[in-house]
């Protein structure tokens, strides 16, 4: 194996452990609590938490099989399974994205009006769309043999065996799979999330007033005092810049590069480099270990559930653990409501 394939390969497992652990982890606080379940987004959150779950243990172990065997790993039915799960995950994950972000949009520039205007029926028809949206995609390349084991990325995907016969209809069909999964949830990944920002930014403008004022009528406040205030207006600002981001930035990090590979394997005459290839793979598949911690553990009702969990595994007693949470706090209630504007 040549020193990339080695390096791609134990990339890969690492992938495929963080990937497990994490979608498991968020998986049993989706069971074990109760209020994480009543929650409307958590109906999306367990959609993509199963299809990196169920990715993790299909496609991304047979990858690991071509890179190793640097062949064709296991059998053509075996790859033609693979393939069509591989489509209709990443399809769905990517649909489940976009529709976390209308959610969270609807949750605050509406916040009134949330819960009449988004309920668990709505939830599941959105679920229901991203579920035929992915089959149609799979059942297609499936009835059109357009899927099988890629060399470029050492993996079981869609790929034109047919050659000539239908190379204008593959490439019609793989242009409208990336324009109506990756470019349409980036694109409303964008439109929501940036509406999200404007309206964090006008609580944080709103709250920056008050502050300044209370400041001016508090005359004989202590400077380093005001100093706090003031860099706490900066910290919230710069929180809410930070979590669009993330949001944003690891869905272009992920799945761009390999979007991009395969649109120029379509219009590229010349051979494209199979570590790049590899490599591009690798990166979509990082997407299923990121998610659980973009989406769910790093949030605070998350976070109390599993620590919870670890005290009664490890029968520990949470008083320590309680006392630690409750002397952080921020300076001012306002801030932890900015929290919640941009909280996923």
């Amino acid at each position: 194996m040549h020193a990339v394939d080695i390096a791609c390969t134990l990339l890969l497992l690492g992938i495929i452990v963080v990937s497990l652990l994490s979608n498991v982890v968020v998986l049993i606080c989706f069971l074990y609590n109760p209020e994480i379940r009543k929650q409307v987004p958590a109906l999306f959150i367990l959609n993509l938490t199963s299809c990196n779950l169920l990715l993790s243990v299909s496609s991304m172990p047979l990858t690991v099989v071509g890179l190793v065997t640097t062949g064709h790993p296991g059998g053509s039915v075996l790859c033609q399974l693979v393939a069509f799960l591989d489509t209709f995950l990443t399809t769905n994950s990517m649909l489940s994205m976009a529709a976390l972000s209308i959610d969270r949009w609807v949750a605050v520039v509406f916040p009134l009006s949330y819960h009449s205007r988004i309920r668990h029926r709505d939830a599941v028809i959105a679920l229901g769309y991203t579920w035929i949206h992915s089959l149609c995609f799979s059942a297609v390349a499936s009835w059109r043999s357009w899927l099988g084991y890629h060399h470029l990325y050492a993996s079981c995907t869609t790929c034109n065996s047919r050659g000539k016969a239908s190379g204008t209809q593959y490439v019609v069909f793989t242009v409208l799979l990336h324009a109506l999964s990756y470019f349409l949830t980036l694109v409303v990944l964008c439109v929501t999330y940036m509406k999200v920002l404007k309206v964090a930014r006008f609580h944080c403008k709103r709250i920056d007033v008050i502050t300044m004022q209370t400041l001016v009528l508090l005359v004989d406040i202590h400077p380093s005092v005001r100093q706090q205030c003031l860099d706490e207006q900066r910290r919230r600002r710069q929180r809410a810049i930070k979590k669009i981001s993330t949001f944003i930035g690891t869905f272009v990090v992920c799945f761009t590069p390999y979007v991009l590979t395969r649109i120029v394997e379509l219009f590229c005459l010349g051979p494209i480099d199979p570590h790049w290839g590899i490599l591009s793979k690798c990166l979509a598949y990082s997407k299923a270990a990121t998610d659980p911690f973009v989406y769910s553990l790093l949030r605070h009702q998350y976070r109390k559930t599993y620590s919870n969990l670890l005290n009664k595994v490890l029968k520990r007693s949470p008083l320590n653990a309680s006392h630690n949470s409750t002397t952080r706090s921020y300076n001012t209630v306002n801030s932890v409501q900015i929290d919640k504007l941009t909280d996923q």
